[in-house]
């Protein structure tokens, strides 16, 4: 897959779908009643790239506050979602200790990985940041988790919903109509190549999560430093 080309076309078809007022609208986000819970394997930007990205953010919300934006402590690429949210998903029924041992060992020979945010994508309901890999360390360790979870015989959903094979990062989602369309398409066109930031990945988190990945619902489960 041409990572940029995807990342492109992507953008287009959703800018297409914002401008004609086609975009999804997530009713969920201030629900009192969502309980879709899950467990991921995360990476999480540095400080550096973090600032640049909230940047981009606060031009946004001066445009339009009442859609949803990520705070700095939610931003974050997902490796793998080993149990993706559903509703009533106890963690209690799960051996944190053996899904960290699989974890473990997935890791194992995974070479250095930097990333780069450079420009910014779309869904139909959302913004992404466009992440770009060094290297094909991040599939790699992607096809490590997929088998070896599969032969682990633990509780496991990985790829039900899609397939994860890029390094994006969700940081604004629609959760109402948007009120000045056409200045916040401007916004986004600004920062369609804009440079947030190159990082070396340190370490990856196990986390309980909810859907958005809110740090008041999220569960630090193990944490794997890089070598």
């Amino acid at each position: 897959m041409d990572l940029k080309q995807h990342y492109t076309s992507l953008y287009n078809q959703s800018i297409e779908k914002i401008a004609a007022d086609t975009y999804q609208i997530d009713n969920q986000i201030d629900s009192l009643s969502d309980n879709r819970f899950g467990i991921s394997l995360l990476i999480r930007p540095d400080s550096h790239t973090k600032k640049n990205i909230q940047g981009f953010l606060d031009e946004l919300k001066q445009i339009d506050p009442e859609l949803y934006y990520y705070p700095s402590s939610d931003i974050h690429i997902t490796v793998l979602s080993i149990i993706s949210c559903y509703d009533g998903f106890d963690l209690a029924t799960i051996s944190i200790p053996d899904y960290a041992a699989v974890i473990e060992k997935s890791l194992v020979e995974i070479k250095d990985i930097a990333i780069n945010f450079k420009g910014i994508t779309a869904s139909p309901s959302a913004i992404m940041l466009q992440g770009f890999t060094n290297s094909n360390s991040l599939d790699d360790l992607r096809n490590n988790l997929r088998k070896n979870f599969t032969n682990s015989g633990l509780e496991e959903s990985i790829d039900k919903r899609y397939s994860i094979n890029t390094a994006h990062a969700t940081v604004a989602r629609f959760r109402k109509k948007i009120s000045n369309k056409d200045k916040w398409i401007e916004i986004l066109e600004k920062y369609r190549n804009f440079d947030f930031g190159n990082f070396k990945v340190d370490k990856y988190n196990l986390v309980y999560n909810d859907w958005y990945q809110r740090k008041q619902f999220v569960k630090e489960l193990h944490e794997f430093q890089c070598s």
